[in-house]
Order: C-alpha cells, then sequence, then structure tokens
C-alpha cells in the first residue's frame, strides 16, 4: 500500500501576486482541510473582510467547470459562491466565504433539525430541475457503467474475488435503460450533493459547494447523494419524507423510485469502489471506514424489483459473509 502523503500546507508561491492584483494585497492566508482530490483551499483574512482561496493547479485539476457551474447556478438563482477573482491558468480562485456552518456538523449537533434542513435541500433540488440544463456533458450510459465498473476494479480484487465481468456490464446495461430513456433532456446533477458540501448561512440560505464535475441526467441522482449519504446516517424516516417531499413537488411519475434505486445502487457501487480505491492507490485507508454504511444502502437497493439482475449478480459473484459483514473487513 502506498504511503499516504504529506498534506502540503504550503500557500502557493503565486497565491500572493494573486491576491494582490484581486485588492486582497496583504491578506493573511490560513490553510483549510481538504478533501479527496488535488484542490486546497485557503481562508483569506483581510481584516472584518474574508474570501476563500481554491488552489486547483494543472494538470491534476482543472478550476474552469467549477466556475462555470458557479455562475449558472447563480444566474438560474441558486447560491453558489461568488466568484471574486480567477486565474484559471494557475488554477486560483477566490470565492466568496460561506463561513463554517455546514449541514453535516450542523445536524450533528442538532438532530431534531435534520427534516427541516433537509426540506429545504430538496426545495433547491426542485428549483435546479426546473432551469435550464446547464452547458455540460450528459450522464450516458458510458458514464455510469464506467463508474459502477469501480466495483470490480477496486473493490473485488482487494477481496480476493474473481467475478464475472461481462455479466456485470450486461446487467447494468438492464436495469439502466429505462432510467436513460427519460433523462431526455435531462437536469443538472450536481453529483455530489450532500450534507458536506451544503452550508448554513446566516441569511437562512443554503451554500452550495463541490459542483464542478457536474452532468446532465436524471433528476433522482442527486436526492440519492443527499438520502442515501456515505458520510452520515439519514434516518429511514426522512428519507422516506424526503422522496415524498419532492414527488409532491416535481410530479416525476410512477417509475421514480424505482429509478431512484437504479441509481442508488450504480451510486453506491461506484462509491465502495472510490473508497476502496483511495486506500489501495492513494494511501487514504479513512475511507474504508465507511464503506459498511456505503454497503448497508446498496444492498437496501437491491432489494428493489427494478435491481433484480443487478441483485442476481451480487448473489452469484459477492459471497454472503462479505455482504453480510457491509462488505468485509479491510486490514489497513
Amino acid at each position: 500500500m502506498p504511503q499516504k502523503p504529506a498534506i502540503d500546507l504550503s500557500v502557493p508561491a503565486h497565491a500572493p501576486a494573486f491576491l494582490d492584483g484581486a485588492g486582497w494585497g496583504g491578506a493573511d492566508i490560513v490553510p483549510m482541510v481538504g478533501d479527496a482530490s488535488f484542490r486546497r483551499y485557503f481562508r483569506v483574512e483581510n481584516g472584518a473582510q474574508a474570501a476563500i482561496l481554491m488552489d486547483a493547479p494543472p494538470p491534476h485539476e482543472d478550476p474552469r467547470p467549477f466556475i462555470h457551474i458557479a455562475r449558472y447556478l447563480t444566474d438560474n438563482g441558486l447560491h453558489a459562491p461568488q466568484i471574486l477573482a480567477e486565474d484559471a491558468a494557475r488554477g486560483l480562485v477566490l470565492l466568496e466565504d460561506f463561513g463554517n456552518d455546514r449541514v453535516r456538523e450542523h445536524l450533528d449537533a442538532n438532530p431534531g433539525d435534520e427534516q427541516a434542513i433537509y426540506a429545504k435541500a430538496i426545495d433547491a433540488l426542485h428549483q435546479l430541475h426546473q432551469c435550464p440544463p446547464a452547458d455540460a456533458a450528459p450522464y450516458d450510459m458510458a458514464v455510469y457503467l464506467r463508474e459502477a465498473a469501480l466495483l470490480t476494479e477496486f473493490y473485488a480484487p482487494a477481496r480476493g474475488l474473481d467475478v464475472d465481468l461481462a455479466g456485470y456490464e450486461a446487467a447494468w446495461r438492464a436495469v439502466l435503460a429505462p432510467v436513460l430513456a427519460v433523462q431526455q433532456p435531462g437536469v443538472t446533477v450536481l453529483r455530489d450533493y450532500h450534507a458536506e458540501n451544503i452550508m448554513l448561512l446566516a441569511d437562512g440560505r443554503q451554500g452550495l459547494l463541490d459542483f464542478q464535475d457536474a452532468l446532465i441526467g436524471h433528476p433522482a441522482y442527486d436526492l440519492v447523494s443527499l438520502l442515501q449519504d456515505a458520510r452520515r446516517d439519514v434516518t429511514a424516516q426522512a428519507e422516506r419524507a424526503m422522496l415524498d417531499h419532492y414527488q409532491a413537488l416535481a410530479q416525476p411519475g410512477a417509475d421514480f423510485e424505482a429509478h431512484y434505486h437504479v441509481l442508488g445502487a450504480q451510486r453506491n457501487a461506484k462509491i465502495v469502489g472510490i473508497f476502496v480505491r483511495l486506500w489501495k492507490r492513494d494511501g487514504k485507508p479513512r475511507y474504508l471506514s465507511l464503506i459498511p454504511r456505503v454497503w448497508a444502502h446498496l444492498e437496501r437497493d437491491l432489494a428493489h424489483p427494478a435491481l433484480a439482475p443487478v441483485r442476481g449478480w451480487f448473489d452469484a459473484n459477492i459471497p454472503a459473509e462479505l455482504r453480510a459483514q457491509g462488505g468485509g473487513e479491510f486490514a489497513a
């Protein structure tokens, strides 16, 4: 296993000149906790003013998709960070500071607020789904299959399993075809819409983060991101209530919940693969502890009749004892 790389907290060499040109010369630059990518974040403080400096350095990162979707969301009445300054060639973006009140930590401290906060998040999704789709690539069959294959690419070898790859793809094609048939023209899918990427703002609004990978796809996908969260437990009552709330607003049709579970299974299979990859390839074993929650989501989705071909594949290829352990124990 690769050694976990040390977190580089140094300020990018070209940041002071960038900030000076943006009118923030001489400001304090304080490192913030990063994420699973090459992006880094710094809080920039100049007296009573504060902003966020994103360092998304090429060639590993490209801040232009973030900038593009941020402006699309703002133009359509949703609250993404205002872009204060940008130097995309160097990977630097100065953003509005949304503060520190993330939904995740707020709900950890105030669990009674769950349904009210999630209802607002559902309202924002419904608003987004009424807007013309962004200028982004489609969430098509090739993308769905590539993502689902992360489970067989990383999880299966880590468990020493020799699985039926052709059967896996065929099963996913069968269950995804009805989803794709109804996602035209599609809606903007943020793809990581969950409690760690939604901020609670002082004016009562919710601020959106981490949407640079947006695609045009099915409206159920971001509901899955929100309600089958890999990083926190959403109560079954809240999931049910929020599905009902969205459907009351959107009137999406009789097959919506079947599509919700198909996309839930696809997303959860992908996440299991990503979390194993983060351990095996990137030396980040902390993600392994999240797999049992994700696996529980996956099993619940597989129980839906719409997932019968995929459920059959799991029954034939993943031993029951591993599934009973939430995907199996990993030696970090």
